[in-house]
């Protein structure tokens, strides 16, 4: 995504669609722009996208997907990464479901103009930042040779005796290094809240006073010794991302 955007605009209305994509364009971003009438459409064409406009009332007539259904689908669907959802709607009832399946903002038809432009330019950024931040990866010496995995493929690391184990997207992967090491060459998006624990604040799904909850569901100790840093960390790492 260096250069282009990929945007997807659902809708069973082609006058809506047609009015998206000129709203888009008027940003002046670099992308590309596939366009689709039913849920049926974008799952059989089998493209990932980066930022997707989806009507959440298109369908819904029993056999085929809604909007809300659509991206309940999406979120399930096991890619290199999710795209940006964006709800359209002309009913703010669904605001509370839109949430439920991570959205990230909701327009209401008829959309404004100025309101589009100020969510579409944080999308825009937020994509590509995540892209940016998937880019970024951590060099190892692993089986003999250099192995390099993307950091957002890390949700933690332990430190057992000598070695270092990843707690991977795809499972586990252990290794000769030092903690200390990692703490300080990570700094910034990773950080350490015990002794044995270097997490990626990336996969923070929440914390108390004694403990972290990531994303792949484990909960790891929270030194009490290391509370406030870490939330502190853990602030300036979310702030710098919704810049």
């Amino acid at each position: 995504m260096a250069d282009t955007v990929k945007i997807a605009v659902c809708d069973d209305e082609k006058n809506i669609r047609a009015y998206l994509v000129s709203l888009i364009k008027k940003q002046g971003a670099e992308c590309s722009i596939v366009e689709y009438a039913s849920a049926g459409e974008y799952l059989a064409d089998g493209k990932e996208h980066d930022l997707v406009f989806l009507d959440i009332e298109m369908g819904g007539s029993g056999v085929e997907l809604d909007g809300m259904g659509l991206a309940r689908h999406i979120r399930s669907m096991d890619v290199c990464r999710q795209p940006i959802i964006i709800f359209v709607t002309g009913y703010e009832k669904y605001v509370y479901d839109a949430f439920d399946v991570g959205a990230f903002q909701y327009l209401v038809k008829p959309v404004d103009e100025q309101k589009f432009a100020e969510v579409f330019g944080r999308a825009v950024g937020q994509a590509i930042s995540e892209e940016e931040q998937r880019k970024k990866k951590l060099v190892i010496q692993y089986a003999g040779e250099g192995r390099a995995i993307p950091l957002n493929d890390i949700y933690y690391m332990e430190s057992q005796n000598h070695n270092i184990v990843l707690f991977l997207k795809s499972g586990k992967l252990e290794y000769y290094g030092k903690i200390g090491d990692l703490e300080e060459e990570l700094a910034g998006q990773f950080y350490r809240i015990h002794r044995g624990y270097l997490i990626n604040l990336f996969h923070v799904e929440g914390y108390d006073k004694t403990e972290v909850r990531m994303a792949n569901g484990d909960k790891l100790l929270l030194s009490r010794y290391k509370y406030d840093g870490f939330v502190q960390a853990y602030m300036d790492y979310i702030s710098e991302e919704s810049l």
